[in-house]
């Protein structure tokens, strides 16, 4: 099993850049209140069957051909249900796929969630021609990031120049600290 939850969404993100999606939107939300961690991966990949979708829940199932089995999905799964929350994939072909795993966000088996900046900066940088919105909500306040809109900004300017590649870092950071003030989750 994976040490924390921001390792699932790397996993399952590479997934979806994999299967040919131009766009991955990446949804994190604490909410005390509800006592849950959500995190939903939506990607406009190329989408799986109802079939396929069970398969890859399936620890022995894998498309790659470098090694025999998939863990990574099936280990979210195990991760948000052992936390007394579930997850969900919903996949449409040629439409896409989204993840839903909603944790226990007390639960002691609750696993944290790392460092979900670095995993949404790395996301980025290593995947330059890939879009992404990331939406971080902590308790009602939250911060957005969108690579469309930068892309605009910064007029043909690649995302994984160094100089931009530290201001995304950066950019991340500082919102992340201003939206959850610092909190360990």
């Amino acid at each position: 099993m994976m040490t924390e939850i921001s390792l699932n969404v790397l996993d399952v993100a590479e997934n979806s850049t994999r299967a040919g999606a131009s766009l991955v939107t990446i949804e994190v939300n604490v909410s005390h209140p509800d006592d849950t961690l959500t995190v939903v991966i939506k990607d406009d990949g190329c989408g799986m069957t109802e079939e396929q979708v069970q398969r890859v829940i399936d620890p022995f199932f894998t498309t790659r051909t470098t090694r025999k089995v998939g863990l990574g999905v099936p280990f979210f799964k195990l991760a948000a249900e052992s936390t007394s929350g579930h997850f969900h994939i919903e996949s449409e072909p040629g439409v896409g796929t989204t993840v839903t795993a909603v944790f226990g966000l007390s639960h002691i088996d609750r696993m944290p969630l790392g460092d979900i900046t670095s995993t949404i900066h790395n996301l980025i940088v290593y995947h330059p021609d890939t879009d992404f919105i990331y939406i971080y909500r902590y308790d009602g306040a939250e911060f957005t990031l969108d690579t469309r809109e930068m892309r605009e900004i910064l007029g043909g300017i690649p995302l994984n120049t160094p100089e931009v590649a530290g201001y995304i870092l950066e950019y991340l950071t500082e919102n992340k600290q201003e939206t959850d003030h610092g909190a360990v989750i």
